[in-house]
């Protein structure tokens, strides 16, 4: 029976067809690596995720976490889980040999956890935050904290969290005011509330390594205003003695849970520091240890981010991805009606997919979600070449494209694997609406992800506002030329000529386009309509990814030794035809409005809603 998670032979066209991964194992670090270890990898994942993390995602959605006024009460399908997913050594796929873990390739690694995700969004919420935490911990800690935090973690004994929205302050981080108080044994005491803390509290593992952003008062004992004064502090749940084992309860207490529409199966925490219901070495405080150095908060804690960025957008794919499969198979399987044509009600109803609207609705779903995976699968290969890549200057290319990417990779799968969700319901009709099927729970699963790890307008913001600008351009000229060598070669192709000028005028567009933003001489009229110019950019990056799939499929269906795999490549070609058909138009219409330097929205006034 084919998957509902992924399609394997779409992740190996990815992988191995267009990214090359298997030549990875060149570079030293992936020596040890070959084909055949990736794909055993990806097998043990697909099989765990099947087994283990799909059989109780409905219940897990169900019956939610519960707080008893002491405990957090979790289904034990959980536990059992993420067992084996630490027993197979998958929270330490990327880290090194040394510290036990794999060595894997960041693509791999993402490739692996993408069928978790499409699995059950709730139960793996908890390993991507550990992975999360232990590899910034890995970059910005100390040895002692390595030993101490992250080798429990990587063996699956500890798990983690990133502590950073409070109550007030949301996204504005500049605003926190949880306070980190210096003690003279150079630890610190930390009082505040963070709230929206994923994974905060449980008893899926033995302890759980919160990292908390916090300001340290100046001399006066006041906060620096602004985001120059924030600090990184690890504050573990239960403290951690010299040899390794548990000592006592630190000052960390859960409030409440929050009650999300999705991602119902992961605790989602109030959690007060300092309260004093625990007096952890005598006194009230929850004692925390500075990660990194003082002030530098949140660049450290950017490494989790943006890891996480590319994580959420890869997450928003998977669970657009699983509703399309499911909603392609329920298309193939449901007889309903018949063609316009065939008025005679005693012939057989046809199933659903021969009708041109259902076909028109699973196209959309299959350029979203195919080209989202693709993106992910790109921006986890530049991590590997921002690594490992043999030269300083493709390590310096690969960062580049990645910062100028952070917030499309986010954003974009976010945006558009939600729709595909939301296709997906309408494919199924009525049962599409219950909860007896899946797509209606995939669907409120997904709807987080344009919310946490920077809104919408907060990636907006940062692609128009710093990413296009930064090193005077460099990085939106790079993905530019990157999309024009594309072009040329699509250019080559008779079949693909046209696309090729689309897009060819579309990026020239969006050169005018930005140049004049930035001319307008007010950021303010100049970031209005950021959101637009992230969707605008987005789908112009989509379409040269499915451009770079077109020209593969192309070749490949010249190939003799291809045809047995024709539906296959003629299905890209296909959804290729529609985006640029259907998609890529759409973004004239944006450049319209932002060309124009349109202030509606910014001119509007509170009194007049």
């Amino acid at each position: 029976m084919q998957s509902k998670l992924v399609s394997r032979r779409d992740l190996d066209f990815l992988l191995y067809e267009w990214l090359h991964i298997d030549a990875l194992s060149q570079r030293e670090r992936f020596a040890e690596h070959s084909k055949e270890t990736f794909n055993a990898v990806l097998d043990t994942c697909e099989n765990i995720a099947s087994d283990l993390f799909a059989t109780h995602n409905k219940k897990n959605d169900q019956q939610e976490p519960h707080f008893d006024g002491e405990t957090v009460h979790i289904i034990p399908e959980v536990k059992v889980a993420l067992s084996a997913f630490s027993a197979a050594g998958l929270i330490a796929a990327g880290q090194d040999f040394e510290r036990g873990g794999m060595q894997l390739p960041c693509v791999v690694e993402k490739a692996g956890f993408a069928y978790f995700t499409a699995a059950n969004a709730g139960t793996s919420a908890y390993p991507f935050l550990t992975i999360g935490v232990a590899n910034t911990l890995t970059k910005c800690g100390t040895p002692e904290q390595i030993k101490t935090y992250v080798e429990p973690m990587l063996a699956g004994r500890f798990f983690g969290t990133m502590c950073l929205s409070e109550p007030q302050a949301g996204s504005s981080l500049s605003d926190i005011t949880t306070r980190a108080e210096p003690q003279a044994d150079g630890s610190y005491r930390l009082t505040g509330n963070k709230m929206w803390i994923s994974g905060g509290e449980h008893e899926l593992a033995e302890n759980i390594v919160h990292l908390v952003l916090a300001k340290v008062p100046d001399e006066n004992g006041a906060l620096i205003p602004g985001v120059k004064g924030i600090s990184l502090f690890i504050v573990p749940k239960i403290l951690v003695n010299g040899d390794g084992s548990l000592g006592e309860r630190n000052d960390v207490v859960l409030a409440g849970l929050n009650h999300k529409m999705g991602y119902r199966g992961t605790t989602n925490c109030l959690l007060n520091f300092g309260e004093g219901k625990f007096q952890p070495q005598g006194k009230s405080g929850a004692i925390g240890y500075l990660v990194g150095t003082l002030h530098k908060g949140l660049a450290n804690m950017f490494h989790m981010m943006n890891e996480a960025r590319i994580g959420v957008g890869l997450g928003a794919v998977m669970l657009g991805y699983s509703g399309y499969l499911h909603a392609l198979d329920y298309a193939r399987n449901r007889p309903q009606g018949r063609h316009p044509l065939a008025k005679d009600p005693a012939t057989p109803q046809l199933p659903i997919i021969e009708h041109t609207d259902v076909k028109r609705m699973l196209l959309a779903q299959k350029t979203y979600v195919e080209g989202g995976l693709a993106l992910s699968l790109y921006c986890a290969r530049l991590v590997d070449d921002e690594r490992t890549a043999t030269s300083p200057e493709a390590r310096t290319q690969a960062s580049l494209l990645l910062e100028i990417l952070t917030p499309i990779v986010k954003s974009w799968p976010s945006q558009w694997c939600l729709e595909a969700n939301s296709l997906a319901i309408q494919v199924h009709g009525g049962y599409g609406y219950t909860r007896e099927y899946n797509v209606e729970q995939l669907y409120r699963d997904n709807r987080l992800n344009p919310i946490h790890e920077g809104t919408h307008g907060i990636h907006g913001l940062d692609l128009l506002g710093r990413k296009v600008s930064m090193q005077n351009g460099a990085a939106l000229q790079l993905l530019m030329r990157e999309i024009q060598s594309c072009i040329n070669h699509a250019s080559a192709q008779v079949e693909l000529q046209d696309y090729a000028q689309a897009l060819n005028q579309t990026v020239q567009r969006l050169a005018f386009v930005t140049q004049k933003l930035y001319a307008a001489g007010d950021a303010n009229i100049t970031l209005a309509n950021a959101s637009l110019y992230l969707e605008a950019m987005g789908h112009i990056v989509i379409a040269w990814i499915w451009l770079e799939q077109a020209l593969l499929a192309t070749k490949a269906v010249k190939q003799q030794e291809a045809q047995h795999d024709a539906n296959f490549y003629a299905g890209k070609l296909q959804a290729c035809q529609y985006f640029f058909r259907w998609e890529l138009p759409k973004v004239q219409q944006q450049f319209d409005l932002l060309v124009s330097l349109d202030t509606t929205t910014l001119d509007m006034q509170d009194a007049w809603f």
